[in-house]
């Protein structure tokens, strides 16, 4: 059998703590398209996945929200 492995052969929990800011510009950004690769591995890194999926569900909501409002403004 294998020897136990040494506490320094463990995996430490990655720390996820970034601001909701950093969440709503990350979100914002992909929606637009435009972001950087070096921003987007940064990202991965740090933000939390269930923050991006509230986030994004969010703006989309927002996004039709508006379209909707625009339509019925302009017709």
């Amino acid at each position: 059998m294998s020897a136990p492995l040494e506490p320094s052969a463990y995996v430490k929990p990655l720390h996820r703590k970034v601001s909701l800011l950093r969440t709503v510009r990350a979100v914002a950004w992909s929606l637009i398209g435009l972001r950087k690769g070096s921003e987007y591995q940064q990202d991965v890194e740090k933000l939390n996945p269930i923050h991006i999926i509230v986030v994004g569900l969010f703006a989309v909501f927002l996004l039709v929200i508006g379209l909707i409002g625009l339509v019925n403004w302009i017709v």
